[in-house]
């Protein structure tokens, strides 16, 4: 008998906090129905596909029902990996065919305009709240033309988890939110973390600012926050590698003033033309670090050994012994600059500000849009 093969590790893909959402929905409006929440549940994603659950905890009476499903994220590093999707459902004989859907503890509140949600309500974005709602209406239909259906979502520890995502940013408090375009996560996805920053942008848009603040990670933004206390929060985007997105969604919603955050490697990339400036893509251009210290007054020998070495932290460090620090970070901002002005003409006020790893700041350097 032929062996299985296994899949590789970092391939095995997951479903969204929106997809488990809906299984867990269904088999509690199962329950109500039949008087059992069964143990697992055939489900449509977004997608079209079918998918089955299994439901963890079940529990129904005459009027309400009880279900949970416990999220698997596959091979995605996630902080809603096994969080357990819970939906109670309640009958309304007095709301025929209405089902209303609300987040309770663990689920964000909007408290921003700028998501495409109302304001005040829950954190359960539109594909799969039609996606809960589709579900639930396949095997409901008799039920609906009696009466209605109060379907209540909530994720135990969803608020502790909140705190590791970037909902605070958006005006998202008190939990995480339902999520999920496909239904899909798939492994080691950037997926979920791009939209993330375009919705960043677009919050910031729509509440009226005129400037984002685009960190490539946690070290940037604590400095970025610390030299800009004046800021509104929602001006600040941590963007992670993705510059391309965020400055495209910047373009788009009319942002003017953009400030990049980021360390030496980040802003070479940046510098080199990068759009996307992950370790795994191009390498850091170290020609390119080399000819910008030869401008600064650096030896041959020491443009070398630049030229040679991997890193851009190399060349910082290099600089700094001989003094010439301060100028070679103003001349890499000032390449980064005029990089992205190539890519968008005419387009933003740029200020790019440098710290070290330990968040001190190196550079501050601003050029005015002709």
């Amino acid at each position: 008998m032929a062996m299985r093969a296994k899949k590789p590790k970092g391939t095995r893909k997951g479903y969204t906090t929106g997809a488990c959402t809906a299984a867990a929905a269904k088999a509690a409006v199962m329950g109500l129905i039949t008087g059992r929440v069964p143990d697992e549940i055939n489900t449509q994603l977004p997608n079209q596909e079918w998918v089955i659950f299994q439901i963890i905890e079940g529990a129904c009476d005459s009027s309400t029902a009880h279900a949970v499903v416990i999220k698997d994220a596959g091979d995605d590093p996630d902080c809603t990996h096994q969080a357990h999707l819970t939906v109670d459902v309640q009958s309304l004989p007095k709301q025929k065919g209405k089902i209303l859907l609300q987040g309770g503890k663990g689920v964000g509140k909007i408290t921003m305009r700028g998501l495409g949600l109302e304001v005040g309500g829950a954190a359960i974005n539109p594909v799969p709240r039609k996606n809960i709602i589709d579900n639930i209406q396949q095997i409901a239909a008799d039920f609906l033309q009696h009466q209605g259906l109060e379907v209540t979502v909530s994720v135990p520890d969803g608020e502790l988890m909140a705190k590791k995502t970037l909902n605070q940013r958006l005006g998202i408090i008190g939990g995480i939110s339902i999520l999920g375009t496909t239904g899909i996560v798939h492994p080691y996805s950037t997926a979920a973390f791009r939209a993330s920053v375009v919705q960043g942008v677009e919050v910031a848009a729509n509440q009226k600012l005129d400037t984002v603040v685009l960190t490539t990670g946690g070290r940037t933004e604590k400095f970025t926050i610390k030299t800009l206390p004046d800021l509104h929060q929602a001006c600040f985007v941590q963007m992670g590698d993705f510059l391309g997105p965020a400055l495209d969604t910047a373009k788009a919603v009319g942002i003017q003033n953009i400030v990049i955050g980021g360390m030496v490697g980040k802003l070479t990339k940046m510098a080199q033309g990068e759009k996307i400036t992950h370790a795994r893509r191009n390498p850091v251009n170290t020609q390119l670090l080399a000819e910008i210290a030869a401008s600064v007054g650096a030896k041959q020998n020491v443009c070398e050994d630049i030229s040679n070495n991997e890193t851009a932290r190399y060349a910082g460090e290099r600089m700094e012994e001989l003094g010439l620090s301060e100028l070679f970070y103003q001349a890499l901002c000032k390449r980064v600059v005029n990089t992205l002005k190539t890519r968008y003409p005419n387009q933003f006020n740029y200020t790019i500000l440098m710290c070290d790893f330990d968040g001190n700041a190196l550079a501050h350097y601003q050029e005015k849009k002709q």
